[in-house]
């Protein structure tokens, strides 16, 4: 779809290689989602301006 970018990323607990698609026009988001690989919960944050990516975080819950 042309209104959705795949964001790669490494997960916080485990190190592996994951991504999630993000939409270019919703400006911004916080949500949970779990990892792939090792199912751990991992708080994402993103926002969107113009629709570019212009900030992304990733960082697990227990921080």
């Amino acid at each position: 779809m042309e209104h959705e970018l795949e964001k790669f990323f490494y997960c916080p607990y485990c190190g592996s290689q994951i991504s999630v698609l993000i939409e270019t026009y919703s400006g911004g988001q916080e949500y949970i989602e779990d990892c792939e690989v090792c199912c751990r919960p991992i708080q994402i944050e993103f926002k969107v301006e113009g629709g570019m990516l212009t900030f992304f975080n990733s960082e697990r819950l227990d921080s």
